[in-house]
């Protein structure tokens, strides 16, 4: 891990994984490089940060980590991105965030690199500005960015969520646990205490383990976007994904 950081950092992009999914071209470029409409996604998600002051932020790399850190090298020279190193384990979402817990502030985003997310043209702010806005510590451990399966562009799963319908603006939510599906699925997007962290073990585990201390409490809460979501899991999703910027006014 690097030493040290002139202020914790306020975000954290997961980029450590392997991108199986996309086959041959994950042996040659980490997932978080992976170019879409004439940008990187961790571009992108840098993009995002940059709308709501989100910066130090840090990137954890493992699968073809010199390439990341060369593609970051002029942020990291300029103290806008930290790098955790996992080169000797790859610790999964929520193994990977707690190994970066040191230079992390109290509070702070995670998000995941093989997404693309903006607002819509109706939002009144982007979209992580939403999630900080709808921010309540006395009431909330986690806050994560929910989107509605039907619209949910490149996404194959069943859902992950329950959200009230009858309400607006952040609310508890509930697992689907064993029903068939569920209207909403995490986004890859969350803000988050870092206290929910600190007595988890160290090693390889998934951020779905806080999601569910934060639900034991009650304290698990979900956000409804207001703006767009693209999922890029393989490599024809690219030209998908591309396609789908192009109808959105959005490459």
């Amino acid at each position: 891990m690097t030493d040290g950081a002139s202020q914790r950092a306020r975000a954290m992009i997961l980029a450590a994984g392997k991108g199986t999914r996309m086959g041959e071209r994950a042996l040659m470029t980490p997932k978080p490089l992976t170019s879409v409409a004439g940008r990187t996604m961790l571009e992108r998600d840098l993009d995002q940060l940059s709308k709501v002051d989100g910066y130090p932020c840090v990137v954890n790399v493992h699968h073809l980590a010199d390439q990341i850190e060369a593609a970051l090298q002029p942020h990291i020279d300029d103290g806008t991105v930290i790098i955790s190193n996992e080169r000797d384990l790859l610790r999964e979402t929520g193994g990977g965030v707690k190994h970066a817990l040191p230079l992390l502030a109290s509070e702070f985003y995670t998000l995941n690199s093989d997404i693309i997310f903006f607002e819509s043209t109706q939002a009144k702010a982007p979209v992580l500005q939403q999630l900080r806005d709808s921010w309540d510590p006395e009431q909330m451990d986690a806050l994560l960015l929910l989107i509605p399966t039907s619209e949910a562009f490149g996404y194959d799963g069943v859902g992950d969520f329950y959200y009230p319908e009858e309400q607006t603006g952040p609310q508890a939510i509930t697992f689907r646990d064993n029903a068939q599906a569920a209207p909403y699925m995490y986004s890859g997007v969350q803000y988050v205490k870092a206290s929910l962290y600190q007595d988890m073990p160290d090693g390889v585990w998934s951020n779905r383990d806080i999601f569910r201390k934060a639900h034991a409490k009650g304290r698990l809460m979900g956000l409804p976007i207001e703006g767009h979501w693209l999922h890029v899991g393989t490599e024809e999703g690219i030209q998908a994904a591309e396609d789908k910027l192009r109808e959105l006014g959005a490459c």
